[in-house]
């Protein structure tokens, strides 16, 4: 069976590895690689080591529908709605500007991670793997050749880029070939990121 991995276990790699599956399922075998030691990317959650109840957001801390969005996402936000990974922002936060009284404010009861990791669940069968940092990837005959930190290089019928693009630009070998996948230009149209100040994030 093919053999794909998706680099980076933040919002883009795990939407893109549901996706695949849903879309592809037992087509070929997802196997995801994260530097970090836990999923999330810019949007992970800390727990205190002593109190698991008591949590904080390192990346966005609301997540803001802009009526586009909300249209061509509407499938994503109703099914993160339903599964109460999404709950609207009753409240308001200290500092936030002025926004359009279109625009939808929502927060994670269970961290802005849970997003992350519902969409890793549901990519069913991906084999999810920490602690490993991606440093080289070569192209050999029709795989790739992928090499990481502290490890023996594996080898990919096709690789998937998401992690931010001055760490992609940072590989060595044959990245700027055309068969591997950058998702910073072609998830654009599902996967669209914007931190700002004030910590939230258009999805």
């Amino acid at each position: 069976m093919s053999r794909v991995l998706i680099v980076g276990a933040g919002l883009t790699g795990s939407v893109c590895a549901c996706l695949l599956r849903r879309e592809l399922p037992n087509k070929f075998k997802i196997v995801v690689w994260d530097k970090s030691r836990g999923a999330g990317g810019r949007m992970s959650t800390s727990r205190s080591p002593t109190d698991p109840v008591c949590t904080v957001d390192l990346g966005a801390q609301y997540i803001t529908a802009t009526p586009y969005y909300a249209r061509i996402h509407h499938s994503f936000y109703e099914e993160l709605l339903a599964q109460g990974i999404l709950t609207p922002l009753a409240s308001s936060v200290e500092g936030m500007m002025s926004k359009e009284e279109e625009l939808k404010n929502y927060v994670t009861p269970k961290g802005v991670s849970s997003i992350v990791k519902h969409y890793l669940k549901e990519s069913a069968g991906a084999e999810v793997f920490f602690d490993r940092h991606v440093t080289h990837v070569y192209k050999r005959g029709a795989s790739w050749e992928v090499w990481r930190k502290d490890g023996e290089p594996e080898h990919f019928d096709a690789v998937v880029l998401t992690m931010p693009v001055p760490q992609i630009l940072q590989l060595q070998g044959d990245v700027g070939s055309s068969n591997i996948y950058c998702t910073y230009k072609h998830t654009q149209s599902y996967t669209h990121m914007h931190t700002d100040k004030y910590k939230h994030t258009h999805i």
